[in-house]
């Protein structure tokens, strides 16, 4: 009997095998195959038969992330570009302009400039959108365009890019990049040390080890380790840095998955530089993933009081895998869990609203469970302070209010308004704080969307079906949301003041001067101090 394939056949047979090979611990390969069949043989026909003109990758890459979407933001498809940016992420030292680049819907806006490299020597500012990169429109270039950003060393590149609507130009000498993991570590004058850590790159452990062998060889009493706005980085990096405060062989974080090669264990493996050390970590609402593990690590084994606000709750690990023409999947392959056992991942993508949010776990889910010297903690939602400075409670409005980029543009807008010859003595004015709630009501600010959008169907529906009278109920409730949005941000006045003057800070003396300007000013490194000067309740904290 002769068989007879065509191409088709034949390729969803090879990728039925490749499936078999390489998903060895799935057992529904049929299904896959099957699924794979219908999905290529729709692709094709829609390319080859829809009555206007289709762009193959453009539609293949939507419905990859629309599929992924489904999952959570963490499982992602990476083309060439994106596992490049992943790439001088986590290494840290690349050759460029020097800034952060913020790339969406075809825009390049520069986010930060580093201090004294080439696009701070150039003059470019954070906040400034490059329109062309050699004369190409940026629109044009789309994902490639932060490519050419980057090259070879002492190579030039021209940029036309648009400030408070007027276009410059401006050419860049690339440079070597390599930002610093830890942008600040110095002993304070108390003799506490102090010590930020930003990233956790391939240099964050081995800079966090530098930083603490001189301030040990100082005599420093005890260390605050600074892991606010930290979003992790490298798994491996965090063992290390907690491993620099605990014993050899101490288990840090483990994971766990319905896979079981994905299930394992991370220990210490070498020795620490110090066992006593009083140790104060600061961590915030963006504080996350790795910088959870630090934190969560050091909480459970009581050698460490935490300081702050409740983190952000990522408790979900992610591996990388390769795709052709250089493409990548980042896919979530299990959860982590702390020496207690606790999970802290904050939102159950599971279940979900019907817009298709994530339900956040209640506290009234929330699992106990014991550090070593017996302490309780909880499960279900980031970590939770020792101490908490501030709101106790996250408000969601707040949240993605803070999240748009509110903060980003008010910061920018005060740069080129006001001159800043120091940060001593800087606070925000109430008469800026009065501008920045202006500028949160603005449409493309609007944090309450849904509610707003609702209020507005609703009345449309009630014309359409003759209630015209509730008109002026309709326009009480939208005055009375404004209300509440405007009493929210007073109430959390406390929480967004420090976000404002840190990026404001930064925008004058780079990130170094954000942190120096931290020091002098902000109310948890005051409470991390008070706390290091007072070793009866530091003990007390960690009974």
């Amino acid at each position: 009997m002769k068989f007879h394939l065509n191409k088709r056949s034949l390729f969803i047979g090879m990728l039925a095998v490749i499936f078999l090979f390489t998903t060895a611990y799935k057992n529904d390969y049929f299904e896959i195959a099957k699924q794979l069949d219908i999905f290529t043989t729709l692709f094709k026909e829609v390319n080859m038969n829809y009555v206007d003109e289709t762009n193959p990758a453009e539609l293949m890459q939507r419905s990859v992330k629309h599929m992924l979407k489904e999952l959570d933001p963490y499982t992602s498809y990476m083309n060439e570009q994106d596992v490049e940016k992943a790439r001088i992420y986590q290494s840290g030292a690349y050759v460029g302009i020097g800034a952060s680049i913020n790339s969406q819907k075809n825009k390049l806006v520069i986010v930060e400039v580093y201090k004294n490299l080439a696009a701070d020597k150039a003059g470019l500012k954070s906040g400034d959108e490059i329109i062309k990169i050699e004369g190409l429109e940026v629109s044009a270039l789309k994902e490639s365009a932060t490519q050419f950003l980057n090259g070879k060393k002492n190579t030039t590149v021209a940029l036309t890019y648009r400030r408070n609507g007027e276009d410059k130009e401006v050419v860049v000498t690339r440079g070597d990049i390599t930002p610093k993991a830890v942008p600040i570590s110095k002993i304070l004058e108390n003799g506490v040390g102090y010590i930020a850590l930003d990233r956790f790159s391939k240099t964050a452990s081995s800079e966090i080890k530098s930083a603490l062998k001189l301030m040990l060889i100082d005599g420093v009493k005890g260390i605050i380790l600074d892991l606010r706005n930290n979003p992790g980085g490298l798994l491996q990096e965090a063992v290390k840095i907690v491993n620099l405060f605990v014993p050899k062989g101490q288990l840090v974080v483990s994971t766990k998955s319905n896979i079981e090669t994905y299930n394992q264990t991370f220990v210490t493996k070498a020795q620490p530089l110090s066992l006593d050390i009083p140790l104060v970590i600061l961590i915030n609402q963006k504080s996350a993933s790795a910088s959870e593990i630090v934190a969560g690590a050091l909480q459970d084994l009581d050698r460490a009081v935490i300081v702050g606000k409740r983190s952000f709750g990522k408790g979900l690990v992610q591996r990388p895998k390769k795709l052709p023409y250089g493409s990548q999947l980042k896919v979530t392959i299990s959860r982590y869990y702390t020496p207690s056992g606790r999970c802290i991942q904050a939102l159950n993508y599971r279940s979900r609203e019907e817009d298709g949010t994530a339900v956040r776990y209640k506290e009234s889910e929330y699992k106990a469970f014991k550090t070593k010297n017996g302490r309780t903690v909880y499960d279900g939602g980031g970590i939770a302070p020792d101490i908490v400075i501030g709101n106790k409670k996250n408000n969601k409005f707040i949240e993605n209010l803070l999240n748009s980029s509110v903060v980003f543009d008010f910061s920018n807008q005060y740069y080129h308004s006001n001159l800043l010859e120091s940060f001593e003595g800087f606070r925000l004015k109430s008469k800026d704080f009065e501008q920045f709630k202006e500028m949160c009501f603005l449409d493309k600010y609007v944090a309450d969307h849904e509610i707003q959008k609702n209020i507005n169907q609703l009345k449309t529906t009630a014309n359409k079906e003759g209630f015209m009278e509730m008109d002026a109920s309709f326009d009480a409730l939208k005055i009375s949301l404004q209300e509440s949005k405007l009493k929210l941000i007073n109430d959390f006045k406390s929480d967004i003041i420090p976000i404002l003057e840190g990026e404001i800070i930064k925008r004058y003396f780079y990130r170094d001067g954000m942190y120096a300007y931290f020091i002098k000013t902000n109310s948890e490194v005051f409470e991390a101090l008070k706390i290091m000067n007072d070793q009866n309740k530091y003990q007390d904290i960690l009974k």
